[in-house]
């Protein structure tokens, strides 16, 4: 249902860039990358975060999703061949450890797995698994897709992601699972969901983008984490762990280092240019990482 709100967002957004000579200069490569993408990012993706929400605190999920922008960073330097400097190393690793010591020093629960002698909650593996398939569809995106409309990018994946979600659930947990989606209590939060958080938070995050400057943005996107502990501190009364303060501090320290690094590599001129394309808005997503569902 969420997905559904979305969709309409963004088709009443982007409705005017589908026109028949924009959409015959797509090759097939840029069909197929499209394909993919929606299917790391708008189904697999979600799909192992909402299970990880059923088995782990909203903490750990918020931490852990931060694995998403190092991982972009080495598959960048692996397979886009980008130069990085050593305080983007240095934050990346600096936030890899982080989210280590998330995983790791957790108090045992009941979803745990042992891995290699170490018990890993069964939660946190799959956003970790979760933020592989993000890091790799941004890999894909900045490959293939840079010269695809962001209109057309966004209906695409939204759509389609969508349309795989929906098939995997029905094909996992049955009709039964769809029984409720006509009950009123769902769609009164759902038509909440929908103004607030995908209309209203959709809606300024673009807007966001559009005016303001890639470093503005970049410093801002930082404090993701701290706003997800809080959300979940005020909303749903988690109490962060010693484990998750203490990985926590670790991921934005890192997060202080990769910001050190956008300031020595980005010109003057250059930090004034304001966020008005896909692939600067696939770079500031990369340093966002998980922004929630």
């Amino acid at each position: 249902m969420g997905n559904l709100c979305a969709l309409i967002v963004l088709i009443v957004l982007y409705g005017r860039q589908w026109q028949q000579r924009t959409l015959s200069q797509l090759s097939r490569k840029d069909w197929l990358s499209l394909v993919i993408v929606a299917i790391l990012s708008s189904a697999l993706a979600p799909g192992l975060i909402f299970q990880a929400l059923a088995l782990t605190k909203v903490n750990n999920v918020v931490l852990v999703g931060r694995l998403e922008p190092p991982l972009i960073l080495a598959l960048s330097v692996w397979f886009l061949r980008e130069r990085v400097n050593r305080w983007e190393i240095v934050g990346a690793i600096t936030s890899f450890i982080g989210v280590v010591l998330t995983i790791f020093l957790q108090p045992p629960e009941t979803n745990m797995m042992q891995v290699g002698g170490f018990s890993i909650g069964v939660g946190e593996l799959l956003v970790a698994i979760a933020a592989l398939a993000l890091a790799v569809s941004t890999i894909i995106s900045k490959k293939r897709l840079s010269r695809v409309p962001l209109g057309i990018y966004s209906i695409v994946r939204t759509a389609l992601g969508t349309a795989v979600f929906f098939v995997s659930a029905l094909v996992l947990y049955g009709r039964h699972h769809f029984m409720d989606v006509f009950s009123p209590f769902l769609w009164q939060w759902m038509l909440a969901y929908g103004v607030v958080i995908v209309v209203i938070g959709q809606s300024l995050w673009t807007t966001g983008l559009r005016a303001s400057t890639v470093s503005t943005v970049s410093i801002v996107s930082s404090f993701t984490p701290i706003v997800g502990i809080m959300s979940a501190y005020l909303v749903l009364g988690e109490v962060p762990t010693s484990a998750q303060y203490l990985g926590g501090i670790v991921i934005l320290i890192g997060i202080v280092l990769s910001q050190v690094s956008t300031h020595h590599k980005t010109p003057p001129r250059a930090a004034k240019t304001s966020v008005d394309s896909m692939q600067a808005e696939q770079e500031i997503n990369a340093q966002a990482g998980f922004k929630g569902i």
